[in-house]
């Protein structure tokens, strides 16, 4: 981190641990991303890096767009503070209205925008990857048109997670995504040694619309059993739905904005003039969001209720919010910065070991490696930003967040043009290293998000932050942990790509962990007392 801040010290007594809920959280990410990884690698097993590669990608990334615009990021947001606050207070029959409503709201909403998407389909595609032509264009389209009520299901399933989570039940809400993996991966194996890529890819459009109804229905149970007398009634005169919305629309304006960053991402790759290139993007973002799901979004995804419950108005509110977000800095900190280290040190080990099969190749590998290393530049800025953003949510205040989101953007735009297309020609660099330049691009604007996003919260709040100290037992732990991955992949033949790859991922691994436990790293000594304590 750039000129971190040394936090005030902490009070002794404080407020209620998310720990067991992050971990919570954490494990049910773990085990639906570790399928995403394996359908991942299936994906690059039968469809390689090729045009139908890019026209799935290219469609998934359309319809993801509905997902994140509308779903956990920006619900959550909005529904969870209003929702558990009336938990809080013991209103079960305003908390069973406020769900009612919403979901009502959200469903009306969302199945206009799934019928606009189906029909307008060729625009939309042609809006985001202008650079398809031909049959990857038509083959895009084809696809989004069966993708878009999948992604309307995933929205609705955001909702049963804002419940959950509200009633702090976090671990079936996401492990809920196994089940999407799962229905992909068996239409994989079934249908991948037997059919052409073009069918394969139309069959694996229909298995994520399976999958997505799958994902919700494992909820559903547990959430009607949570609500008592729920009406799904469209009631937007009920005051806190009122205040749900008022919260909701500078939220889904701040996820459209992330969102559109992405978009441009893709819309730029799409224009590189190399095949694959999209789909090498896609494979290195679904890589990089691994420790951004499981230690970004866990913890802040477990604090955001508890932030919620805590915070009020006054010096004493305050305080418990800068105690709460100060301890949970560490514990992001502590995962992400070796993931940093890692993406950018071992990124061919982790192509290798992840994707490098059937029609894979090794050049893809070392591709989505140098993609992977442009990542890493903002992958600690945006996993700390996320606490920064929940921590805003939980005072209600949406619009600061969007504010510092619209910058970024703007910031992203610029740079990703200038790294993608002029530096690339000015350096001698192959078309697809365009690609690099797009993810470095957005990991700058990152900084700036995160940088403006602390400045706020502690003109508001007070000093937050991670001590400097610990900080460089960090990255001094992820360095040397680095170089003895890298010593394993230059000694080990490159012909034994798996085992290679591996034992330089586990003795990364390894080493980081015990260099931060000798350092008394405390993160390091709690995962290990938990460890020996079973």
């Amino acid at each position: 981190m750039t000129d971190p801040v040394v936090a005030e010290p902490v009070p002794t007594i404080g407020p209620r641990s998310s720990g067991r809920s992050s971990a919570l959280i954490a494990a049910g990410i773990f085990l639906s991303r570790l399928l995403g990884l394996l359908r991942q690698s299936l994906i690059a097993r039968y469809l390689g890096a090729t045009w139908v590669a890019d026209a799935f990608n290219g469609a998934f990334k359309i319809t993801n767009f509905l997902q994140n615009l509308f779903g956990e990021g920006a619900l959550s947001a909005s529904f969870i503070p209003v929702y558990a606050r009336a938990l809080e207070h013991g209103d079960e029959e305003e908390a069973d209205r406020i769900a009612g409503a919403v979901a009502a709201l959200l469903a009306l909403i969302i199945s206009v925008i799934v019928l606009i998407g189906i029909i307008f389909a060729p625009i939309v595609v042609k809006l985001v990857v202008g650079g398809f032509t031909g049959d990857t264009l038509a083959l895009t389209v084809r696809l989004t048109r069966i993708l878009f009520p999948g992604a309307g299901i995933f929205v609705m399933s955001a909702w049963c997670l804002g419940i959950l989570n509200s009633h702090r039940r976090f671990f079936l809400s996401y492990v809920a995504p196994v089940f999407w993996n799962v229905a992909m991966i068996a239409a994989l194996l079934g249908f991948g040694p037997r059919v052409r890529d073009v069918e394969l890819a139309v069959v694996l459009a229909w298995a994520s619309v399976a999958g997505a109804a799958l994902q919700m229905g494992v909820q559903l149970p547990s959430v009607f059993r949570l609500l008592k007398h729920p009406r799904f009634v469209p009631d937007y005169g009920f005051p806190p739905v009122r205040d749900v919305l008022h919260n909701f629309v500078p939220a889904f304006i701040s996820r459209g904005v992330v969102q559109i960053s992405g978009f441009i991402d893709t819309f730029m790759a799409s224009y590189l003039g190399v095949k694959g290139v999209v789909t090498l993007l896609q494979n290195a973002q679904t890589i990089y969001l691994l420790p951004i799901s499981l230690f970004g979004m866990s913890i802040s995804a477990a604090e955001l209720p508890e932030m919620s419950r805590d915070t009020g108005v006054g010096a004493e509110a305050f305080e418990r919010l800068r105690v709460r977000l100060n301890a949970a800095l560490p514990r992001v900190a502590f995962f992400v910065v070796p993931s940093a280290i890692g993406f950018f040190v071992l990124g061919e080990a982790i192509a290798g070991v992840l994707l490098q099969h059937g029609k894979f190749t090794h050049t893809d590998s070392v591709r989505t490696w140098a993609i992977l290393a442009g990542s890493a530049v903002g992958l600690v800025a945006s996993a700390l930003g996320r606490l920064y953003s929940s921590a805003f949510y939980a005072l209600r205040d949406t619009r600061t967040p969007l504010r510092f989101a619209i910058a970024r953007v703007i910031l992203t735009g610029v740079l990703g043009y200038l790294f993608a297309f002029p530096l690339p020609r000015l350096l001698g660099l192959p078309a697809w290293a365009g690609a690099v330049g797009l993810t470095a691009s957005a990991g700058v604007a990152g900084w700036l998000e995160f940088l403006l996003l602390r400045r706020a919260l502690t003109a508001r709040i007070g000093v937050t932050g991670i001590p400097r100290l610990a900080l460089l037992r960090l990255w001094a732990a992820g360095l040397v942990a680095g170089a003895a991955g890298w010593g394993t992949m230059a000694l080990v033949s490159p012909a034994h790509q798996m085992v290679r790859g591996l034992a330089a991922l586990s003795l990364f691994a390894l080493v980081y962990g015990v260099v931060t436990f000798v350092l008394r790293v405390p993160e390091a000594r709690a995962l290990v007392g938990r460890v020996t304590r079973r």
